[in-house]
């Protein structure tokens, strides 16, 4: 039983800091990271009650979870002169004048790419 007790000592104390929950900074054009983004915007037009929709401007950040897929970005997007049904947002031109709105989103996506699933696990918008 002596032994048992500085075992699962050196175990609470490995625990954390081998499980960290830090995100690392990682290149904003990596594979996964443009897929979560891609994944991340979508999700935005869905839900965001607006009739036009937003596309990417700028990856302000971008992060991967230490041992996962989880990815932390902030973006800010644009809105367009498009609706959400048209199909090529990303040649849609922004708004201009007054009925110019520009966010600033935190997301954070949950990717398991070989399965085509992703999950949106957090997201905070503000307007800019």
């Amino acid at each position: 039983m002596l032994l048992k007790a500085p075992l699962i000592l050196g175990l609470i104390v490995l625990v954390p800091h081998v499980c960290s929950s830090d995100f690392l900074d990682i290149g904003s054009r990596t594979n996964y990271f443009i897929l979560c983004v891609e994944f991340a915007v979508f999700h935005f037009n869905q839900v965001y009650p607006d009739e036009y929709a937003y596309k990417l401007l700028w990856v302000r950040r971008s992060q991967r979870k230490q041992f996962t897929l989880i990815y932390l970005m902030e973006l800010e997007l644009g809105q367009t002169i498009c609706t959400k049904e048209d199909e090529d947002l990303e040649n849609c031109p922004l708004q201009e004048g007054p009925e110019e709105k520009k966010l600033d989103c935190t997301f954070i996506v949950d990717a398991r790419p070989w399965l085509s699933q992703f999950f949106l696990l957090n997201s905070t918008c503000v307007q800019k």
